[in-house]
């Protein structure tokens, strides 16, 4: 088996390695390739990933390159976790939205629509490549925003699935909370990428005794603290709300303290040069604890799971994925994607079905999906008005003035990365 990852020289990639390595049962890759532009990144990444090979008794090839086409050859699964512009374009993303009070991140509000503008015609592009060289090849998407690339692709016909790691990252503290093992905690997780609820906790499968009452009522003061959120707002919700729900239910509070601080980008691009020195030591042959900092936790158990499923392998036969809607969600298009359990096989994944949403919830859901499409529109077709329109459509912006002053700045830091700029 053969796989690819693109965005290989990624600080996160070490995180994957160890994943490929500790299951190695579940998912046996044969060549690992890792492929990105950044040859010194690469070299250092590289280096690394053989090492934690090595001391894990890992039989498989690692292989660099910075050929996507050469990379991603006969490759089985295609793994896409890029960014394009780096961190550089990330710091503008945080900084620029709060000239007009509104969030600055990545893949929330104007700085997530900027990112997408710059990434999916990249992703498309490799997507192409992929699917001349190995047309049955499975792309899984990491990159953000996950819920607009996921689209893009299967929008232009790609065996493709979206992949976060918020959903696992909740199985696995509320596993800990319960005392039970993961594969316990089946999670009735429902909305879109970083805009979800955790409307139930199962303990042994979708039909089992759902906890989530239990949890709140026992743990509700840890799992406010990692919310960033209230305790009473977790008791009034009675349901677990992503922490990206934060920059929509505490918006100006947010944006009050994103102007106090150095933006996240700046914490990780520090982090990031620290890693990479520390890649580069010959003698280490595992993952350092400071990656635990970088984010991505689980991403590699999730990657790993989702690849075997697909591949025929020993995979998790349910898990949250990002895929079309198909009357999931009977308020939403067949063809939005949402992030949802999902039973995955070879032929792809097919989402389980859901609770009925409350109106809180459905109707924030709908708004946003409607941002992402006219997103997508102006991300593939181009244009200063197409921009302007999912500004205002977005629930943070919705203002004409706002989203006239983002527009312009947007375009402006974006313009290298725009050809119809």
């Amino acid at each position: 088996m053969k796989l690819a990852v693109v965005g290989g020289g990624s600080t996160y990639t070490p995180e994957l390695i160890d994943g490929f390595a500790r299951l190695r049962d579940t998912l046996p890759v044969e060549e690992l390739v890792l492929v990105d532009p950044d040859a010194h990144r690469l070299e250092l990444v590289g280096g690394l990933a053989r090492r934690i090979f090595a001391k894990q008794g890992h039989p498989g090839r690692i292989v660099t390159t910075s050929d996507i086409d050469a990379g991603v050859a006969d490759a089985d699964a295609v793994l896409l976790q890029l960014r394009v512009g780096g961190q550089a374009a990330r710091n503008q993303d945080e900084t620029w939205p709060l000239e007009c009070g509104c969030v600055g991140q990545e893949t929330t509000g104007a700085g997530g629509l900027a990112k997408a503008l710059r990434t999916v015609p990249v992703v498309l592009d490799i997507a192409d490549r992929v699917r001349r060289t190995n047309p049955d090849a499975w792309i899984i998407d990491f990159t953000n925003p996950v819920g607009i690339v996921t689209r893009a692709l299967l929008q232009a016909g790609h065996k493709a699935v979206g992949l976060c790691n918020v959903a696992i990252g909740f199985q696995r503290k509320f596993a800990a909370l319960l005392d039970v093992t993961p594969g316990e905690v089946h999670l009735d997780h429902v909305g879109l990428n970083h805009l979800s609820w955790e409307l139930g906790v199962r303990l042994g499968g979708p039909e089992g005794e759902n906890v989530l009452p239990r949890l709140i009522a026992e743990h509700g003061d840890a799992i406010a603290d990692d919310l960033h959120m209230p305790r009473a707002v977790v008791d009034r919700l009675g349901v677990v709300p992503s922490y990206y729900l934060r920059y929509f239910y505490a918006h100006d509070e947010v944006v009050r303290e994103l102007g106090t601080k150095p933006s996240r980008a700046a914490e990780v691009a520090a982090m990031e040069k620290e890693l990479l020195a520390m890649y580069g030591d010959p003698a280490l042959d595992e993952k350092p604890a400071l990656l635990a900092k970088r984010g991505g936790a689980f991403y590699s158990e999730a990657a790993v799971d989702l690849a075997a499923s697909l591949l025929g392998g020993g995979g998790s036969a349910v898990q949250v994925v990002n895929t079309y809607n198909r009357g999931t969600l009977p308020f939403l298009p067949d063809d939005a994607v949402i992030e949802v359990q999902a039973r995955v096989d070879g032929t792809g994944a097919t989402p389980l079905a859901v609770p009925e949403l409350d109106p809180l919830y459905a109707g924030l859901i709908a708004n946003v999906t409607a941002y992402e499409d006219l997103a997508l529109e102006a991300a593939l077709r181009g244009g200063r008005g197409r921009v302007f329109k999912a500004l205002l459509a977005h629930p943070l912006i919705g203002q004409f003035e706002y989203a006239e002053a983002l527009t312009d700045k947007l375009v402006a830091h974006n313009r290298e990365h725009l050809a119809w700029a």
